[in-house]
């Protein structure tokens, strides 16, 4: 694989978010806003980019039962240091809203995922590229779900003020039921851009592997 391939691979074709559907506790959680959504995509992309970068350096002397444990380890890190910088320089209606969103990071099925999938199995420049990937591409579906949500239901986008007559707020897009609702529309546009670049190549869309349980060795620690 490319290196250029690694980096944007985890920006359109595998987007965490909009095509292995992975990371949803958060997606649903905080994508109310567009300031909350780059937020969170911006603390998930570091802690990405360092663990994978540490977890490629260390897959050789780690042994294979205990590398989960070792992976979270690693993981549990790099988002301690990244709460305790958010709680010190990042706005505190921010770092509030966030809450335990952030040190929830540590169970994020990308992070891990990434680790066992990719990290552990290529060099540290390589697993930089596919972390950074993947964050962009978290940061991108993130940001533009909460700027939908936050344009729907109050008309600003990043808390500014976009039609000023417009005084009715939707606010079932600021619920849950409102996320679930934007990401199905998110989901479905991102599979008929899909299909129709897969007819109009004479080939039938199939959705990655790591979609397929059956693909999945994640769980495997033996």
């Amino acid at each position: 694989m490319s290196m250029l391939k690694n980096l944007t691979n985890g920006i359109w074709k595998e987007n965490p978010t909009l095509v292995l559907v992975l990371g949803m506790c958060p997606t649903l959680a905080v994508s109310s806003s567009g300031i909350k959504s780059l937020g969170m995509g911006a603390a998930t992309t570091f802690v990405l980019v360092g663990s994978n970068v540490v977890i490629s350096l260390v897959r050789n002397i780690v042994p294979a039962k205990i590398r989960i444990p070792c992976y979270i380890i690693v993981i549990a890190t790099f988002v301690t240091i990244v709460d305790l910088v958010m709680q010190a320089y990042a706005p505190p209606a921010l770092y509030d809203a966030l809450g335990i969103f952030i040190p929830l990071i540590v169970v994020n099925c990308i992070v891990l995922g990434r680790a066992e999938a990719f990290a552990s199995k290529n060099g540290a420049f390589a697993s930089f590229l596919d972390g950074l990937g993947m964050g962009l591409g978290f940061i991108l579906a993130l940001v533009a779900l909460g700027l939908t949500r936050e344009f729907l239901c109050a008309e600003t986008l990043f808390e500014i003020k976009m039609i000023e007559s417009w005084k009715t707020e939707f606010m079932l897009l600021n619920q849950a039921p409102g996320a679930f609702i934007v990401l199905g529309f998110f989901l479905a546009g991102m599979n008929y851009i899909n299909m129709r670049k897969a007819a109009k190549e004479g080939k039938t869309y199939a959705p990655p592997a790591e979609l397929n349980c059956r693909q999945c060795k994640i769980c495997k620690i033996d």
